[in-house]
C-alpha cells in the first residue's frame, strides 16, 4: 500500500476541488495513482473539475506570427509576470518568434535546433538567463501553412495569456479576400479563444478521450441506479453531450448562441458562393 501524503491530498484537491477527506479515501482506494484517483472521483461525481496535474502558475508569453499562407504559434516561460513584461524578454520572444518564421519548423523539436545568433533556439535562451536574470523555457509551438485559397489567421488574447491559430480553406480567391469570410475567420479564433474545443470536429477528437468519459458516465449512470439495459439508449445521448462540448463545429457559437460553429461557417459559405472548410487550430493557454 502506497503511503499517502498531505501533498498527495493537495495536489489532488487543487485538480478536483473535492473535499480533503474525499481526496484521501480516493487516494487509498488507488493506492496512490493520481490519474487514478482523479478518475475515481468524477465517476462517484464527487470531483467538480478534472484539471490537468501541469496546471500550475507559470509566466511568460504565448505569441503568434503570421504571414501570407504561413503562420506560427509558440509559448516561452520565464519565472515572473515582472520579466514578461520587461523589455528584454519581449526582444527575446520577437527574435525567437523572427528565426522561427524564416525557418522551415514544423515540431517543437525543430523549432529547438533553428539557428539563431551563431546557436540554436534552445541554446540561446538558456544563454539569455543569465543576461535577464531568470529562468526560461521554449514550451510549445505551433505552424500550418496553408495550401490553395483561404487564410491562415491568428489571435491573442489578453496580453499573452492565450494564443490562437486557425487554418480555414475555400475555393475561390475572391472568397478568400471577401470582408465576409475574414470576419468570419475573426469570429471563430476568439470563439476557440473563449471556449477551448478539444478538436475541429468529433473525427479528429482523440479516440482515448472519448473512451474514458464515455467509461465514466457509464459507471456514473450506474451509480444512480439506471437499469444496465438502458445504458445503450443514453449514452449516445451522452457522447453526442460531449461532442457539443468539445469539438470545435458542434459548440455553440460564442457571438450567437442560436447557431452552432458548423452552422456559421455553412452560412457563410452559402452567402459566398463557396465551400468554406475549417482545417485546423491551435489554442495554447499560458502554462497550460
Amino acid at each position: 500500500m502506497a503511503e499517502i501524503t498531505a501533498a498527495m491530498v493537495k495536489e489532488l484537491r487543487v485538480r478536483t476541488d473535492a473535499g480533503m477527506m474525499d481526496c484521501k479515501k480516493a487516494l487509498v482506494e488507488c493506492d496512490g495513482n493520481m490519474d487514478e484517483a482523479v478518475k475515481y472521483l468524477r465517476e462517484k461525481g464527487i470531483a467538480k473539475a478534472a484539471k490537468k496535474a501541469d496546471r500550475e502558475a507559470k509566466e511568460g508569453v504565448v505569441a503568434t506570427v503570421v504571414e501570407g499562407n504561413d503562420g506560427i504559434i509558440y509559448e516561452i516561460n520565464c519565472e515572473t509576470d515582472f520579466c514578461s513584461k520587461g523589455d528584454k524578454f519581449k526582444t527575446l520572444v520577437a527574435e525567437i518568434g523572427a528565426a522561427l518564421k524564416a525557418s522551415a519548423a514544423q515540431s517543437l523539436e525543430e523549432a529547438l535546433n533553428v539557428a539563431i545568433g551563431g546557436t540554436t533556439v534552445e541554446k540561446y535562451i538558456a544563454e539569455q538567463c543569465a543576461v535577464i536574470g531568470e529562468n526560461m523555457k521554449f514550451r510549445k509551438y505551433g505552424r500550418f501553412t496553408r495550401q490553395g485559397e483561404g487564410c491562415v489567421i491568428s489571435y491573442i488574447h489578453m496580453g499573452g495569456k492565450v494564443g490562437v491559430l486557425l487554418e480555414v480553406t475555400c475555393a475561390k480567391p475572391e472568397t478568400a479576400a471577401s470582408e465576409a469570410f475574414q470576419t468570419m475567420c475573426k469570429d471563430i479564433t476568439l470563439h476557440i479563444a473563449a471556449c477551448a474545443p478539444k478538436s475541429v470536429d468529433s473525427s479528429s477528437l482523440d479516440p482515448a478521450f472519448v473512451a474514458e468519459e464515455q467509461e465514466i458516465a457509464k459507471a456514473q449512470l450506474i451509480a444512480e441506479g439506471k437499469p444496465e439495459a438502458l445504458l445503450a439508449k443514453i449514452l449516445p445521448g451522452k457522447l453526442k453531450a460531449l461532442y457539443k462540448q468539445s469539438c470545435l463545429m458542434d459548440q455553440e457559437f460564442v457571438k450567437d448562441g442560436s447557431m452552432s460553429v458548423r452552422q456559421l461557417v455553412e452560412k457563410t459559405g452559402k452567402e459566398l458562393g463557396d465551400k468554406l472548410t475549417v482545417v485546423a487550430f491551435e489554442r495554447f493557454q499560458l502554462g497550460a
